[in-house]
């Protein structure tokens, strides 16, 4: 079944046409990524999704209805949620009372429980459950991000860029909790740099330029194909 459905998408800055004609779909209980160079347009399609940008024109439509218009607080509590480039996490506040924040959206009576899920997902958070967020590393600020938008309770989770700005071995564990999730019967809609990573997780995946989708297909095809080698993988 479709859960996502982005037809003809039409994106701008002002008078910059920064996404032109985008479609795709999400299907239930997939992992579906977006690749690209930066400034291709992805993080920009995600935010659109979300309903942090307006289309000029295009549609989208969640569990079959049309988002399009409706603001991006009310979307979450339809069940689709974004964890954004950069992270973004609240660096004032502790680590537990960003994933309350995360959390605003559900009945008061579900939120510990909630908060334990993700401690099991993320022990290290479990660990620094009183720290504060601005002193946590970058993949900790990273993990603390997925499980802030995981306390929705989201049927779809958006990942901007999950593995910017991390060390290898850090990029693995986040790969690794992205395989469980799905495993787990998680819908992820994957944007991500390192094509490597982000192919080798997916289903299913759209690569994007200038704006653009220049190719789709099976992921695991996609990461053999010459021209996405050359363009992406460093072949």
């Amino acid at each position: 079944m479709s859960m996502l459905k982005v037809e003809d998408l039409h994106v701008y800055y002002g008078s910059i046409h920064a996404i032109k004609g985008v479609s795709f779909e999400v299907n239930e209980g997939e992992v579906v990524t977006l690749i690209g160079a930066n400034g291709a347009g992805k993080s920009t399609t995600l935010n659109t999704v979300s309903g942090l940008l307006k289309p000029r024109t295009g549609k989208v439509e969640f569990m079959g209805k049309e988002i399009v218009g409706v603001p991006a607080h009310k979307i979450i509590s339809h069940g689709l949620a974004l964890c954004p480039e950069g992270r973004r996490v609240f660096l004032q506040m502790t680590v537990q009372e960003n994933l309350e924040m995360g959390g605003f959206t559900r009945p008061a009576g579900e939120i510990g429980a909630s908060i334990e899920d993700v401690y099991q997902r993320f022990p290290r958070l479990k660990e620094r459950y009183k720290q504060m967020a601005g002193t946590l590393s970058g993949g900790e600020q990273q993990m603390l991000a997925m499980g802030r938008a995981l306390m929705s309770k989201p049927k779809l989770l958006m990942l901007d860029e999950p593995s910017m700005g991390l060390a290898p071995i850090l990029v693995e564990q986040i790969f690794a909790i992205v395989k469980e999730l799905r495993e787990t019967g998680t819908t992820i809609l994957l944007v991500e740099q390192n094509a490597q990573m982000a192919l080798s997780v997916a289903d299913r995946a759209y690569v994007l330029e200038t704006g653009t989708i220049s190719m789709s297909g099976d992921a695991k095809e996609l990461l053999t194909d010459e021209r996405v080698q050359k363009a992406y993988l460093g072949g």
